[in-house]
């Protein structure tokens, strides 16, 4: 029996973004664009310097840290809309050690990278217990969380942790110079940031195919009831999931403040957290392709900014293209399935 997938099975992933590329050229035409102009200011924005390159790599960072704590509840079959918020609670964490503590260089920044993780992780960890205990499903109490968390963002800058010149929504004052990540070059990369990033990756990969915890989460995230009955503490796995997912995107919060910007912000996040829900789903749930997609998007939402500058096109057309591509793949990714829905229809139609 030959094991020979069908030549269109296998081009069959890639259709999805030609579709997309093909419906934003159609776009930029119907604007009177010239898409060729387009695709080469995004290009040149992401990739036209040095300088390009690290504000991507930038970007990438906390992208990166989020879409890797997500890959740790989407395998317990969790859908942790709350890393938003998340997010910003590690940023908030942070940014209370950058403007109350002040301790040596060598202990100050792991202070401030330690407490946003624990502060997103804590963050987590109450909507999956309001999940297990309370039986709020995880889509409405991230949710919810999320608003609390913008809300208590702009308490904090408008009142507490407002400049001495007066208060704002823009942001609080400005960190010391010790209390912020050293950066590369003049840019907005923190190596060490970017290290941590890839530790954390390879650590969620390291969890998820070589742990027996991993394991447990994919039998969670299969059949919750069949994993009870094997023997698997669903509330204990969850919340530890959710904890660690938390943990990550609270770091990937700290990072926000203490390198990408020097105090707390309004929209800290910047959707970086719906973001790598999308980065997630597009790779569709594959490790080894969720850094390649986290970083896809960070150099067409950083290309968009030339874009914008050259052809006085919104920059909002990177997100239109990274939501039509993954809107696409969501609804035709999956060879199987377009196919038995196809042979569903023609069987219904002739009876």
């Amino acid at each position: 029996m030959s094991s020979k997938r069908p030549f269109i099975q296998r081009i069959w992933p890639l259709l999805p973004g030609l579709a997309a590329l093909l419906i934003t050229t159609l776009l930029l035409m119907g604007m009177g664009t010239n898409p060729v102009d387009a695709y080469a200011a995004m290009w040149q924005g992401a990739f036209g310097s040095s300088a390009r390159l690290y504000s991507v790599l930038a970007f990438l960072v906390p992208l990166l840290l989020a879409a890797s704590g997500l890959l740790l509840t989407f395998k317990a079959g969790l859908w942790n809309i709350g890393i938003e918020g998340q997010i910003i609670m590690g940023a908030i964490a942070a940014s209370w050690v950058a403007l109350r503590v002040e301790l040596p260089a060598g202990l100050q920044i792991p202070l401030e990278l330690l407490a946003a993780m624990a502060g997103g992780g804590l963050w987590a960890l109450l909507a999956g217990v309001l999940k297990t205990r309370g039986g709020v499903h995880e889509i409405f109490g991230g949710l919810a969380l999320n608003n609390l968390a913008i809300l208590f963002t702009n308490y904090l800058i408008a009142g507490p942790w407002q400049p001495p010149e007066g208060g704002s929504f823009r942001g609080t004052q400005t960190f010391g110079a010790h209390a912020l990540l050293p950066l590369f070059d003049n840019s907005r990369l923190s190596l060490l940031s970017l290290a941590l990033a890839v530790l954390a990756f390879a650590g969620v990969a390291l969890l998820l195919t070589n742990s027996h915890w991993g394991l447990r989460l994919k039998a969670l995230g299969k059949n919750a009831r069949s994993a009870f009955l094997l023997g698997v503490s669903s509330q204990r796995e969850l919340l530890l999931a959710m904890a660690l997912c938390g943990a990550l995107a609270g770091l990937g919060g700290g990072v926000r403040v203490l390198s990408w910007f020097d105090s707390l912000r309004q929209s800290i996040s910047g959707g970086i957290g719906y973001l790598a829900l999308m980065v997630v789903l597009l790779a569709g749930f594959r490790l080894v392709l969720t850094p390649l997609v986290a970083f896809f998007f960070s150099a067409v939402l950083n290309g968009s900014i030339t874009l914008q500058l050259r052809t006085q096109l919104h920059s909002a057309l990177g997100d239109i293209l990274t939501g039509i591509l993954v809107l696409l793949v969501l609804l035709f990714g999956n060879y199987e399935r377009v196919r038995n829905a196809l042979q569903k229809r023609r069987r219904a139609q002739h009876g």
